[in-house]
This record gives structure tokens, sequence and C-alpha cells, in this order.
């Protein structure tokens, strides 16, 4: 299991946002988290990562800086940072953790806890909860490991529609670090939010397994919101291309989280498209109104966006509804 890195100097400066720089490093597609490997400008000496780019791969086909020898050696760490994140692996790194500081919620008291599998279906989520409500942000493992990698994430707190980005267990870089989906949604609770939402970040693992991609992070996401005595609502993963061919809209990675849910989780179901008879425990939700809600959010699924995938960002919306609904 090798590590593929090159040499190189930054050839361009394309886009700088808060966490992420876009660059090109030799004329090749790079990005850069300058709070993990410092600032980087035009010109430096670096070291990339280039293995996701010389295997092909679609979401991940560019290259990740791995170092900055130019201006990013003998960093100091966070003051007060002594836990690691990404422990023992090469890029480790001190950071302070939530559970270091201040008492965790012993119980979510009912909070809405929106699970997704996929972190396309955030952005529509968070629009259906819209504002006046606190909405906490948790990535879990299973797509892109950097929360700060997410431009969704960015649009949405500019909208006001999320406030804090939580990054748990091997995910990193987030505006808080939690050691796993238990305490970080603990620690929501206990600094008032009222709804969180849970998803992988961009990207996912294509195992091609129905217990592989998102799902499993949904359902383990779900099942500590019931064990902490919130009120899981699981975002349905449906497709325009399902609708047409196969399991009448919805997705078996759907399936597979509410097989694995060991609690009670609610089910948001969009009006006006015909459910699957297996989906019994379903709560039909009014969507009129959710392109307008959602305009000017990233809204793209797998290379589509809403004219191709209309029920897919409609689903999405619908959970968040329904998890609004609930808020006490």
């Amino acid at each position: 299991m090798p590590l593929s890195l090159r040499r190189g100097r930054v050839t361009a400066v394309l886009e700088r946002l808060d966490g992420l720089a876009r660059l090109e490093v030799d004329g090749r597609a790079c990005v850069a988290f300058p709070r993990l490997t410092g600032p980087v400008a035009l010109g430096d000496e670096v070291i990339v990562n280039v293995q996701a780019r010389e295997l092909g791969l679609g979401s991940g086909g560019f290259d990740v800086l791995y170092g900055n020898l130019t201006r990013g050696l003998d960093l100091a760490p966070d003051p007060g940072a002594h836990v690691m994140t990404l422990p023992y692996s090469p890029l480790q790194t001190a950071v302070r953790f939530i559970e270091e500081d201040g008492e965790l919620a012993e119980s979510l008291a009912g909070m809405p806890v929106v699970c997704c599998s996929l972190h396309s279906q955030v952005a529509p989520a968070c629009a259906g909860i819209g504002t006046g409500v606190r909405v906490a942000y948790v990535q879990l493992p299973g797509g892109a490991l950097p929360v700060s990698l997410s431009d969704s994430v960015r649009a949405l707190k500019a909208r006001g529609l999320l406030e804090v980005a939580v990054a748990a267990g091997a995910c990193f870089d987030g505006d808080v670090q939690a050691v796993g989906v238990a305490s970080a949604l603990a620690w929501a609770a206990a600094e008032g939010f009222g709804i969180v939402v849970c998803a992988i970040g961009p990207g996912v693992v294509g195992t091609a397994s129905r217990l592989g991609h998102g799902g499993v992070a949904a359902a383990n996401a779900a099942n500590a919101a019931s064990a902490l005595h919130g009120s899981p609502v699981l975002a349905v993963r449906v497709s325009e291309r399902d609708v047409r061919e196969r399991h009448r809209g919805v997705s078996h990675h759907t399936g597979a989280v509410l097989e694995l849910a060991l609690g009670q989780a609610a089910v948001a179901w969009p009006a006006g498209l015909e459910a699957p008879d297996w989906l019994v425990a379903r709560e039909e939700v009014d969507v009129t109104g959710w392109r307008e809600a959602c305009d000017g959010l990233r809204l793209e699924h797998m290379g589509r966006g809403p004219a191709d995938d209309p029920w897919f960002f409609a689903s999405a919306f619908a959970t968040g509804k329904l998890a609004r609904r609930l808020v006490g």
C-alpha cells in the first residue's frame, strides 16, 4: 500500500476558500488544506500525492498537497492541542477534541438527527430545515475525510442554514473535532443546537456492496441518535434512474440502512411520488417550492442536477422539513 508522492512547483493558485486552496502543480489540478500543511503560494516547492489521479478516479481525480517544502515546515500545533487526529499515519496532527472541553449532554432529549447516506443530500436537507433553528453538521467517515473539501458546507454557512461543521472519527479539518458520532451529537445537544445533519464527506467509497457506501455510516448515526434519546430521521436515497428501472425509485442502500437501524427512525417521503410497497414506515411531506428553497446551493449527485434527478433532491428536502417539524 505505498504512497505515490511526487515533487513539484505550484504553477497556479486558482481559488482560495476557507480551509481549502485549489491549485495547479506543474499544470496538474491539486487541492491543499492550509490549516494542515500551511499556506501555499505561487512558485512554492511542494510534495503532492498523485495516486488518485494515476488510478483514474472520478471524484478524486486530482492531486493532494502532502507537504510544502517552501513554507510548510516546522509548523507549530494549535495551542493546547495534544490528541492526534489521523493517529499514527504520516499525517497525524494534534488538535483539540470537543470531549476535552466542557460536559457532553447525557441525552439528546428528542433532538432530530438527519441521517444522510450521501453528501449530496446535505444541502437540500438543510434547505428543508430552513432558518430559525441552530443546525450542526457532523461529517462521518466513508467519503472524503477533510471537512474543508465541501463546497456545500461553505455555501450553507454563507446562507445561514448551517452554523458549525464537526469532524467525527477519522474525518478532520472541521470547525471542531470529535472522537466519534455519539460524542458529536452529545456535544451539539449540550451547545444548544436544535438539529444535527449527519453525512459522509464528498465522494464515496465505491465498494458496490449494499453494506458499503454511506449507508452504514447513516445507520451508525441513527443508532447513536436512538441510544442517546434523539429522533433519527432517515434521508431516503431516491434516484430518477431507479424510478425508471428498478427498486421503485429507492436505492437498495436505503433498505440496508433501515435493516441496520436498531431503533425507530422516521422516514420522510416526498408527496407526489409513488412509494415502494416495502417502505411502510414513512411520512409523506409536501415538497412544494423545494427548487426555490435550494436556489443558489450546490445541487449535484453523481454528475446529475435537479433537472436530471429531481426526486433525489426533493427527497432530501423532505427529510429536512420533517426534522424541522420534530423540533420541540
